[in-house]
C-alpha cells in the first residue's frame, strides 16, 4: 500500500467517523480550514451555528483548545458542517457576496461586546465607521475603548465585519489577522 493509499484509507475513515458522531448527536463543534487570500482561516460551528473564524496567527490549536474548554471537548474536523460557511466567505472575498447570511452562535460574545458586535453588520460593506460612532450605536457613547476590546475578541472577524471599525482620524488598528489582513479586506471591499 503506497502512502497515497493510506492516506486516503485515513481520510475516508475519518470522514465516516465525522458523518457518525453528527448523525448520533455527539458532535458539538464541528470544524475545517479555508484557504483565502487573507490565509488560511479555520471556521468552527455548533449546532446553533458559526461560533468561531480565527486567523493563522491567533493560533488554530489554541483556538480548538480554547473551544474545546469553553464550548465542549466533543470537537472534530468534520468541514460538512461548514460548507454553507465557508461558500459564503468564498464567495465574499470572489467578491459576489456583501452580506452574510449565516447563522451564528454568539455564546463566546456576552454584554456590551455582544451588543457591540451584533452593530457591525449595520456598517455597510466597503464602509467604515469610528470606534466612537459604533460606541453611540450600541448605546454607550464614551465606551469607544470597549468597542476596541470587542473588536479585538471578536469571535467571527470577517463574517461580522470588525475590520471596517478604524480611529475617528482614519487611521487603522491592531486586528486579529494582523494590519495586512484588515488593509487588504478594506482595500478588498472599496474596489468592488
Amino acid at each position: 500500500m503506497t502512502n497515497n493509499e493510506t492516506t486516503a484509507g485515513l481520510r475516508r475513515l475519518h470522514d465516516r467517523l465525522a458523518a457518525r458522531a453528527e448523525a448520533g448527536g455527539v458532535l458539538d463543534v464541528a470544524y475545517r480550514t479555508l484557504d483565502t487570500p487573507v490565509g488560511p482561516l479555520l471556521l468552527a460551528a455548533t449546532c446553533a451555528g458559526l461560533v468561531r473564524v480565527a486567523y493563522p496567527a491567533q493560533g488554530h490549536d489554541q483556538v480548538l483548545a480554547d473551544l474545546a474548554a469553553r464550548v465542549s471537548p466533543r470537537i472534530l474536523e468534520a468541514p460538512a458542517r461548514l460548507d454553507a460557511a465557508a461558500r459564503e466567505i468564498e464567495e465574499y472575498f470572489a467578491g459576489r457576496r456583501r452580506v452574510f447570511d449565516l447563522p451564528l452562535d454568539w455564546r463566546l460574545a456576552r454584554g456590551f461586546r455582544r451588543a457591540v458586535l451584533e452593530r457591525l453588520p449595520d456598517i455597510g460593506y466597503g464602509q467604515t465607521a469610528s470606534y466612537a460612532t459604533v460606541a453611540a450605536a450600541a448605546g454607550s457613547p464614551r465606551a469607544f475603548r470597549a468597542v476596541g476590546t470587542a473588536c479585538a475578541t471578536n469571535p467571527l472577524p470577517v463574517v461580522v465585519p470588525c475590520h471596517r471599525v478604524i480611529h475617528s482620524d482614519g487611521s487603522l488598528s491592531g486586528y486579529a489577522g494582523g494590519p495586512a489582513a484588515k488593509q487588504a479586506l478594506l482595500t478588498m471591499e472599496e474596489a468592488a
